[in-house]
């Protein structure tokens, strides 16, 4: 897989900021029983900028999914603040809600399940214009065909079925169909991991040409590392609901400072780190129950540096040598790196 390197672009104000997010699910325990809570995210905050990427990573269950159904806006946060171009999610209006979601789109896991298999895929291309604008079929046909060319498809394909394509051309096609009604923010959620290696390179070069072009923000869901360096230009890893570490891609990837950062990298074949990221780090133990967190920090059970204090105190979020790191150690690893 060749290196990407996206264009460095002028700051611009935030197409998204979250600030302290949370999202708590009910779980019945049955007629006699109070509900048990869930907290799949609790307290996470960033911004995304046009034109770049912010990559969330981290196991499954790691809450990553529930952060993406929130920004785009399938889900409401139980408390905390999002915007979304200058607009806030949590208090809009209904009639301010409909018309933010054309300004965010998802592209899917699974490229075989995304689209509809009886409809050709001009009509596919087609759907999201007829319901949301006032054009005729002739203007939404030229649009369609115009966003076929810029996702590297032929004329003649606007007339096919989803069953004719690669698993590659799907996924340029569900691009596509995102981009439709020109989005400011596409939220992807592991769009390349169903595919083969050599065509998920294509796709990740055709997602960094298409910001560049169109000035995209993207919120990228993955859990490999390995295609994060590729498209990422900031980092936030994420466990068991909360934000462990994030900052720039560069900085994270040449020094991770908390333990579990240091474990996913060292567990991605071709990724260089220094000091702890070079070492192989065996996680022991099973992912905790977001039923029933550590009352430590959430990564207590597993981390091979534990000491007493991360059993009784919850580390903060705070800044640390160029990232924010929640890790009562993160200065050892400076030492050490």
């Amino acid at each position: 897989m060749s290196q990407l390197n996206p264009t460095d672009m002028p700051d611009a104000e935030p197409v998204v900021v979250a600030r302290d997010l949370k999202q708590v699910y009910k779980i019945s325990r049955g007629f006699l029983h109070a509900p048990d809570h869930l907290q799949a995210v609790s307290g996470v905050s960033f911004t995304v900028q046009a034109g770049k990427t912010l990559a969330v990573v981290g196991e499954s269950g790691c809450g990553k999914s529930t952060l993406a159904r929130m920004v785009s806006l399938i889900e409401t946060p139980t408390s905390g603040e999002l915007s979304l171009g200058g607009v806030d999610v949590v208090k809009a209006s209904p009639q301010q809600r409909h018309a933010l979601r054309r300004t965010v789109q998802l592209v899917f896991q699974n490229p075989f399940g995304s689209l509809n298999p009886r409809k050709k895929i001009g009509a596919i291309l087609e759907s999201p214009l007829e319901i949301n604008t006032g054009l005729d079929a002739t203007s939404r046909g030229e649009q369609a065909r115009a966003m076929l060319a810029l996702v590297g498809l032929r004329p003649e394909h606007y007339d096919r079925y989803p069953h004719m394509f690669s698993g590659g051309q799907r996924q340029r096609i569900a691009i596509a169909r995102a981009l439709m009604l020109k989005p400011a923010l596409i939220v992807a959620d592991e769009p390349v991991s169903a595919l083969d290696v050599s065509i998920q390179a294509q796709v990740l070069n055709l997602l960094a040409d298409l910001q560049q072009e169109l000035g995209l923000a993207y919120l990228f869901i993955s859990h490999d590392l390995g295609v994060v360096r590729h498209i990422a230009h900031d980092v936030l890893v994420m466990y068991l609901g909360h934000a462990v570490e994030q900052g720039e891609k560069k900085t994270i990837f040449a020094q991770p400072l908390h333990p579990y950062t240091q474990a996913l990298l060292a567990s991605t074949p071709g990724i260089v780190g220094t000091g702890a990221a070079k070492k192989r780090i065996v996680l022991t133990g099973e992912l905790p129950s977001p039923l029933n967190p550590p009352s430590g920090c959430v990564f207590s059970t597993r981390c091979p540096h534990v000491v007493a204090q991360c059993h009784s105190e919850r580390p903060p979020l705070r800044e640390l040598s160029g990232r924010q790191v929640a890790c009562h150690l993160a200065e050892q690893f400076i030492q050490t790196a």
